[in-house]
């Protein structure tokens, strides 16, 4: 059974930066797709960024809105997912969801039901 346990959400200043760390277990490590998921209160979940593991992180892709300043990236040792957050925006206020795909094609993969694992979310809070 997978599991995906996010943690270092926290509060920033405007301008300042996060990482959040992603742990996968349950299953063996193999290529597959994973990504960033964020929801603000009484928004949608949107799409943050995605990558496919394995790959030497060359295989990325950002929403327009964080692309630049947000980095998603994996230790290759542990298959730790990160997301390094710079330059945070108050708009960046949400919870954060880690997520991953049964597969490991990542191109197109923008919406939820592309994904099967969701963590439970860590809080972001910018001001």
């Amino acid at each position: 059974h997978v599991q995906l346990v996010e943690s270092g959400g926290g509060s920033a200043r405007a301008g300042g930066s996060l990482r959040l760390s992603c742990v996968r277990s349950g299953d063996s490590y193999s290529s597959y797709c994973m990504g960033w998921f964020r929801q603000a209160p009484g928004k949608e979940r949107e799409w943050v960024a995605n990558v496919r593991t394995l790959d030497f992180d060359r295989d990325t892709r950002y929403a327009v809105s964080v692309r630049g300043r947000f980095l998603i990236s994996q230790d290759k040792n542990n298959g730790t997912l990160y997301l390094q957050m710079d330059r945070l925006q108050v708009e960046d206020t949400a919870m954060y969801y880690c997520a991953a795909r049964k597969e490991s094609i990542c191109g197109g993969a923008y919406r939820q039901s592309d994904y099967y694992f969701w963590g439970q979310g860590t809080q972001v809070t910018v001001s």
